[in-house]
């Protein structure tokens, strides 16, 4: 199977440039800045996983959400709308076009299960938190009412994963490098790839930079990987005069015929992932370490967007348990940092049958 022949979202409205980052009504509208929109970016990401894997929702209507959140953002500001509104706006709106609805009551009910800490069975019974519920419903339908009018009613999403299976049954990459790839296109959405750039240009950086890491340090770099011509280009024509055996670590390049736009694109997603896993507490999120070691393609040479996300985390005052609560909730409590694949694993896409593992590279 060759390549997709087109990209429905390649030429939408929905994609934006990189600099319009630095101007979303988040930041040009208050003191907040881009680090610090992309770390709530990622939690409210978080957040929307968590929710829709607690309803038992597919992958394919998961990821529509988030890419829905990432669009939400860039026309209204999280100083007027809170993330976990928007995020269960979005899981709900989910449910109704990838036609796997759940009730209102029920988002509501498990959105507040995650902000309070009572286990979503209990919250039925008790009244104060049946009258919290009301109250969540009432704040869901309002955001999926502004929703509506950010996405100006196009639900059309294409997934990066989709763009992967195909990839893989063209390659025959082995398990470890699909389910490296698979795992990077799953946090993908807790960046704004899926904004930024189409979803073959976000499928091929998932699978070089999957690639890359079980290759090991002493493989060709990145920048290597996505140069415009192969390293042996120049060299003389075997003398079979039969071409070469592609190079592997090109799979994408030769698969996809990227032009030079697309190339840099492709660095910039590249150095965008890497930054993202950069911005983790290592200490805490050892897995993460291999990624961060790895060197972003030269040819992306753009300011960088990411802060620490240790630095954005609230001061805990009290001991609070936390095992069964979503980052930094509406309601003070505190949790650590957001990292790459915590979410529980999700439910699989129909069409693909293929698992969403945790990202684990050690």
């Amino acid at each position: 199977m060759g390549p997709p022949t087109n990209d429905l979202s390649a030429n939408s409205q929905w994609i934006f440039p990189i600099h319009a980052l630095h101007r979303t009504p988040s930041v040009a509208t208050s003191a907040r800045t881009i680090g610090k929109e992309l770390y709530d970016r990622a939690r409210g990401v978080e957040f929307l996983f968590r929710l829709g894997s607690s309803l038992g929702l597919p992958s394919s209507a998961m990821f529509t959400a988030a890419t829905w959140f990432h669009r939400f953002f860039m026309r209204f500001s999280m100083e007027d709308y809170h993330r976990q509104d928007v995020a269960a706006a979005c899981i709900f709106l989910a449910t109704k076009t990838e036609e796997c609805g759940r009730k209102l009551r029920d988002v509501a009910r498990v959105c507040q299960s995650k902000i309070t800490g009572i286990d979503v069975s209990q919250i039925e019974v008790e009244s104060v938190a049946s009258m919290e519920v009301e109250q969540q419903q009432t704040a869901i339908l309002l955001a999926e009412e502004v929703l509506l009018e950010a996405l100006c009613f196009d639900f059309v999403i294409t997934s990066p994963h989709v763009v992967l299976v195909d990839m893989f049954d063209t390659s025959q990459q082995s398990t470890r490098v699909q389910d490296y790839a698979w795992s990077l296109a799953h946090d993908s959405y807790r960046t704004p790839l899926c904004i930024l750039f189409s979803p073959r240009v976000v499928a091929a950086a998932c699978f070089i930079l999957a690639q890359r890491a079980a290759d090991g340090p002493h493989s060709p770099s990145l920048g290597a990987r996505i140069s415009a011509c192969p390293p042996s280009a120049s060299l003389p024509t075997p003398p079979s005069h039969k071409p070469g055996s592609p190079d592997a670590s090109r799979f994408p390049i030769e698969y996809f015929g990227f032009n030079e736009s697309e190339l840099q694109d492709l660095a910039d997603a590249l150095s965008i992932l890497l930054e993202f896993y950069s911005a983790q507490d290592v200490q805490s999120t050892s897995y993460v370490a291999p990624l961060t070691s790895i060197v972003p393609p030269v040819h992306s040479a753009r300011p960088r967007l990411y802060e620490p996300f240790p630095q954005f985390l609230p001061q805990v005052s009290a001991v609070v348990n936390s095992s069964s609560l979503t980052p930094a909730s509406s309601h003070g409590n505190t949790s650590p940092s957001i990292t790459p694949s915590q979410a529980p694993a999700a439910k699989t896409i129909p069409e693909v049958q293929k698992k969403t593992r945790r990202l684990d590279l050690s």
